[in-house]
């Protein structure tokens, strides 16, 4: 019995393997491209800070007590506002003191004018001295001298109380003001900052790559900035500015420490929403000829590296890492790390390893 049990079991155990089906091998289907160079207009961005190109600090040029600080912060000001007050008490004293100077300096002339024509009178005469009479010149011309001395002193003190009410510079808006009234400021203390806003500079850096390739569209420096394009200021919150900027000026000098230039870009500011201290990029279309775009659905990242899986003579499939700029958001382009004129897969690279045969003879046969 323990027999055809045996029996039964194997009958069992080898019908059940019978109705299992063995996997057939799959042909998986790659979509593959050839790299073929292209011209494109390729968007290069740059981070940027933004000022105005009016910004002007404002610092006293004398020191003393703050008495008034006359604006606010944002406020809104024409060249020659009043803006603060510094304690005027010292300065009019001594303009005072200059203004009497000036009165006793001017009498003192007037009695040295008295007796030297006096002196003079009486030495055509015959009566006084060649001596005597060229004292009297001496002590007029002395006195004279004390006099543009002391308008001297007086001018010194009128401006010195100038400088103790402080006036708006240029048309602008007024920055922050640390200081207030009762602090003691001196001709190292930064008042504020008036941002002359209605035109804007965008400050960014070129490496010298980009400078050279920037460069090949003119002759010289002026030619260049003259067939730049416009460029488009993306400010911190991803919002597209409404109008265009213009590349003013590249630096002659490149930075030792960086490989870079500084680059300056103007952009209008009519209705006042750019302001200074305000970060964001800028893009600039430039023309490039026989570069590889591929999509980036033929992309694999791996942490700061890219790499494509291209097809070998064998038909399988080999990772290259690649160097990659993004081109919008859809493509990018290859820089560097495989030729013209390979095949890459396209798409279902996170499905790819080294080795897999990614193109089988039929399907090559077909495709042909």
């Amino acid at each position: 019995m323990r027999f055809i049990g045996n029996i039964a079991k194997l009958v069992i155990v080898t019908g059940f393997v019978a109705c299992v089906d063995i996997p057939k091998e799959q042909h998986t289907s790659f979509e593959t491209i050839t790299l073929t160079p292209q011209d494109i207009t390729y968007p290069i961005r740059w981070s940027v800070s933004i000022v105005g190109k009016g910004d002007v600090s404002v610092i006293p040029q004398t020191s003393g007590q703050l008495m008034e600080v006359c604006v606010m912060e944002g406020e809104s000001v024409r060249k020659g506002k009043k803006l603060f007050v510094i304690d005027q008490r010292q300065a009019k004293l001594a303009l005072m003191t200059a203004k009497a100077n000036v009165e006793a300096a001017e009498a003192t002339l007037s009695t040295a004018r008295l007796e030297y024509e006096s002196n003079r009178n009486l030495f055509d005469k015959g009566i006084v001295s060649e001596y005597l009479l060229n004292t009297s010149l001496n002590d007029y011309n002395t006195a004279k001298a004390s006099l543009s001395q002391a308008q001297a002193h007086e001018a010194q003190a009128e401006l010195n109380l100038e400088y103790c009410t402080i006036t708006s510079p240029v048309d602008g808006v007024v920055g922050s003001i640390p200081n207030n009234p009762g602090d003691m400021v001196s001709q190292a203390t930064r008042l504020t900052t008036i941002s002359g806003n209605s035109e804007m500079i965008a400050k960014f850096s070129l490496t010298e790559n980009q400078l050279y390739e920037i460069t090949q569209s003119g002759d010289n420096l002026n030619d260049m900035l003259s067939t730049l394009p416009d460029l488009t200021l993306v400010t911190k919150d991803g919002a597209e500015y409404p109008y265009k900027g213009r590349v003013e000026s590249v630096s002659g000098v490149v930075d030792n420490l960086t490989g870079s230039v500084l680059c300056r870009a103007v952009f209008p500011n009519p209705a006042g929403t750019l302001y200074s201290g305000m970060q964001g990029s800028v893009i600039l279309p430039l023309d490039y000829s026989d570069m590889i775009v591929v999509p980036q659905s033929a992309i694999v990242r791996i942490q700061d590296k890219a790499m494509v899986y291209r097809v070998n003579s064998d038909n399988c499939a080999e990772s290259v890492m690649v160097t990659v700029e993004e081109l919008n958001g859809k493509d990018v382009v290859i820089l560097d790390g495989i030729e013209p004129g390979a095949v890459i897969i396209a798409k279902g690279v996170g499905n790819v390893h080294d080795g897999q045969q990614v193109i089988f003879p039929d399907e090559k046969k077909e495709a042909e």
